[in-house]
């Protein structure tokens, strides 16, 4: 059976604590251990990298802090944060071991180290519960004590148990329950064979004194059986690999980032309640808890009664004698306000019975109630604390452009040097994640012709945390921005989605030499994208800063021009292999073609293919028929805009009527210029082709007719309309033809469904003469219609051109 270390201490051998992370009851059986024992060692579970670095970890910050650990190599990039809160074990075992004389060390691996890629996955927590990567175990125990979640579970074991003796106990037979036989992954070996070296080498040379050691409890049996057996020397602290980047720093902390509903792994949600628990004790917690739901849903509006909150407190009472409770837990009081607030029904279950983030849509009391568990506290770092140098590279920037204390919109004149440098600067920090500015207005894309910014002060809640995680990228404003967005084109790979997005904020940060690193990585991204739409934004945007860029001064640049050359031979290729013909309009990759020509027409000298080898490629498209309609007429387009030998009235009369629209809107997409300077041949043809069709045909395919003909801006539809008005020989107002009281495609139904009813009206002999018509003989038409030959578009249908409405 376990021993408390507090009742019987045994000099010769290690005392094994194993906590939950940020457990207050956890944290208070330490401390009595550490009075009780007054041991020469206390090893914590932490990285032991910062050992040197004690002294600054305990210096009287304001918690919670954390340990921000980063590493980054040519394939791996990782980084981590330990917190540490006023109950955290850990920080009770460094705070009260150095105060009780004792040497404190952190025994683990540094975060950096592969032990912990599997599990990092680039971004994690070190203190992220064991038991919630080994859940069997766990998810028998609830099931056996009727609980819901683990968080339940605990509090009723641990948390609220009125035996403050067993404790230890407990502890030991729950983690020896959630440990059980399971085989612990190979992270997980290489962590704990590292530590209980430690936990050797301190028994050694503790003189017969006792040693403490205080880590995660999934650890514990294994490093009892470990540190038995062994060298007794202290174990080297890894460092990087030759040639990558690793380093810690503390970093403030808050309650919301603590909070496991926000997302930390930590496995112990809702700090405010703890630190309540922490401070007061359980039974002072739940009323305490109480209020402070109230005060934040009167806050809100929310009306809550007294006697609401007396209902919901004799339910949470009640609930805890239900449970075997000697005092309220944090489910019971939130259980409680639960049923005495909520009256309607709820779409999911309460989230305190999960596991993970809220969900959008949550109610609003529970939304309230779990904010009030959470609290509000923020970390502070004690004055003397060293911080990276980035801190200090962009206090200076900050002071030197008069942004530091910047209360009023800052307004930037983009064509002058200071204005530049401002908007580089605040444009740096944003790619960094770094609150204080908020950009409200200024140059969209890269063919925007907007000189001026506008930024709006914004909350500076998190800034000092969030420089001093960004100096992982880098020591100086500029080399952090970019190192960032190298990052983030590797992690983009081929998806050209956040390529265009990366080049735009790559220019606005005009991060110097570095950029051309980052451009060459862009140009080989762009040389590998499997999707057409994606990819014709990325050479919009480089072709945009090629052709126009005077602002930021990388206008002609050759390694823009890389990513220009890089993106038209792919699109080519691409366009050239996409086949099948559903799907309708695909916009994107008609933008693409439409990049494409934009690119032949005025970068030739970036870009090498020649016209005439690309009007090819695109007579081969044109004519396959296995390719998406949209798609050829784009081609044809292409071909007719570079001066090929493509004849879209010749293709136009051989097309299907299904197949007319999505063809034209290729066509419009690419070669709508063409259109409007040519001799009107192709507006005939498709005059024509129109007037033909049957009504059914046409208002099959009336919308797909809209949306080609939507790619022309309103005069040239004009255009369009008059050229039509001339060729029937009719006077009258062309612009009177694009405007329409209603929908034009809900007039046309309800023409189609007014034909449909007389043709039954008069198959049944039910039909009244109007006055323009004879009862017997022929239907006389009105005279804006044509009962055979073309048609003329009444002035309140057509708009764009033939037989086609707005």
């Amino acid at each position: 059976m376990a021993t408390d270390p507090a009742a019987a201490p045994s000099p010769e051998t290690a005392h094994f604590i194993g906590v939950r992370h940020h457990s207050p009851a956890c944290a208070r059986l330490v401390a009595r251990a550490i009075a009780a024992l007054r041991p020469a060692y206390v090893l914590v579970e932490g990285p032991a990298d910062m050992n040197g670095r004690l002294d600054e970890l305990l210096l009287e910050h304001r918690l919670p802090v954390a340990v921000f650990s980063h590493y980054r190599d040519e394939t791996r990039v990782a980084t981590s944060w330990a917190p540490l809160c006023d109950y955290s074990p850990e920080w009770i075992a460094l705070r009260d071991g150095r105060a009780a004389g004792a040497q404190v060390r952190f025994i683990d691996l540094p975060a950096w180290h592969p032990a912990f890629t599997e599990r990092a996955e680039g971004a994690a927590n070190r203190y992220a519960d064991a038991e919630a990567r080994y859940a069997e175990a766990t998810a028998r125990l609830c099931e056996r004590f009727s609980v819901d979640s683990v968080d339940a579970l605990w509090d009723g074991l641990f948390e609220v148990a009125d035996d403050p003796d067993g404790l230890q106990e407990r502890l030991d037979t729950y983690f020896d329950l959630v440990r059980g036989d399971a085989e612990a992954d190979a992270g997980d070996r290489a962590r704990e064979e590292y530590m209980a070296s430690w936990v050797r080498a301190a028994v050694a040379r503790s003189g017969g004194r006792p040693v403490l050691v205080v880590t995660g409890g999934f650890h514990r049996p294994a490093l009892r059986a470990l540190a038995a057996v062994g060298g007794t020397q202290w174990p080297e602290v890894p460092e990087p690999p030759e040639g990558a980047l690793g380093g810690s720093f503390l970093v403030p902390y808050s309650f919301r980032q603590l909070d496991a509903f926000g997302g930390y792994q930590s496995g112990m949600p809702s700090p405010g309640y703890y630190q309540r628990l922490w401070e007061s004790g359980a039974e002072a917690a739940a009323g305490e808890l109480t209020r402070a739901v109230a005060e934040r849903l009167r806050g809100r509006g929310i009306a809550v009664s007294t006697a609401a909150l007396v209902a919901a407190r004799s339910l949470a009472q009640g609930l805890a004698l239900m449970r075997g409770h000697p005092y309220e837990a944090r489910v019971d009081v939130l259980d409680g306000l639960a049923g005495a607030l909520i009256t309607d029904d709820l779409d999911r279950p309460l989230p305190w019975t999960t596991r993970g983030t809220l969900h959008a849509g949550t109610h609003p009391v529970v939304a309230e109630m779990v904010a009030a568990c959470t609290g509000t506290a923020e970390g502070a770092l004690h004055p003397d604390t060293p911080l990276p140098p980035l801190v200090h590279d962009v206090a200076e920037r900050l002071a030197r452009l008069g942004l530091d204390g910047a209360e009023g919109p800052v307004r930037l004149d983009l064509t002058e040097p200071r204005g530049l440098e401002r908007s580089r600067v605040l444009h740096r920090l944003r790619v960094l994640g770094v609150p204080g500015f908020t950009r409200v207005s200024g140059p969209a894309d890269s063919a925007d012709p907007v000189f001026t910014e506008r930024w709006e002060p914004s909350p500076k809640a998190g800034r000092e945390a969030a420089l001093i995680e960004a100096g992982a990228y880098g020591a100086r404003l500029e080399e952090a921005a970019s190192v960032l967005l190298a990052e983030r084109a590797h992690t983009a790979g081929t998806d050209a989605g956040p390529l265009a997005g990366l080049l735009f904020d790559a220019v606005l940060c005009g991060v110097g030499p570095l950029s051309a690193e980052l451009l060459d990585t862009l140009a080989d991204r762009v040389g590998r994208v499997r999707e057409l739409g994606p990819l014709g934004e990325v050479l919009a945007t480089a072709l945009g800063l090629w052709r126009h860029d005077r602002v930021f001064g990388v206008a002609r640049g050759p390694v823009l021009g890389a990513v220009v050359a890089g993106a038209v031979r792919r699109a080519l290729w691409l366009a050239e292999g996409l086949h099948g013909s559903g799907g309708g309009v695909d916009l994107g990759r008609l933008r693409a073609l439409a990049a494409v020509r934009d690119a032949l027409r005025y970068a030739p000298e970036a870009v090498p293919i020649t016209r005439e080898a690309a009007a090819e490629a695109a007579a081969r498209i044109a004519g396959d028929p296995l390719a998406p309609q949209d798609l050829r007429g784009a081609a044809c387009g292409l071909g007719w805009a570079l001066g090929g030998a493509a004849d879209p009235a010749a293709t136009v009369r051989a097309l299907a009527p299904d197949a007319l629209g999505d063809w034209l809107a290729g066509l419009f997409a690419v070669a709508r210029e063409e259109v409007g300077r040519g001799d009107g041949t192709l507006v005939d043809v498709l005059d024509d082709i129109v007037a033909a069709m049957t009504e059914d045909t046409f208002h099959a395919g009336l919308p797909a007719l809209r949306q080609a003909f939507a790619f022309f801006p309103p005069r040239e539809r004009e255009a369009v309309a008059a050229h039509l008005l001339e060729r029937r020989g009719r006077a009258g107002s062309a612009r009177a033809l694009l405007r329409t009281t209603a929908d034009p495609l809900r007039l046309a139904r309800a023409k189609a469904l007014e034909a449909a009813v007389t043709d039954l009206l008069t198959r049944h002999g039910l039909r009244t003469p109007c006055r323009d018509e004879h009862a017997m003989g022929p239907r006389t038409s009105r005279p804006d219609e044509h009962t055979t030959g073309p048609r003329t578009p009444h002035p309140n249908e057509h708009t764009t051109g033939p037989r086609t409405a707005r």
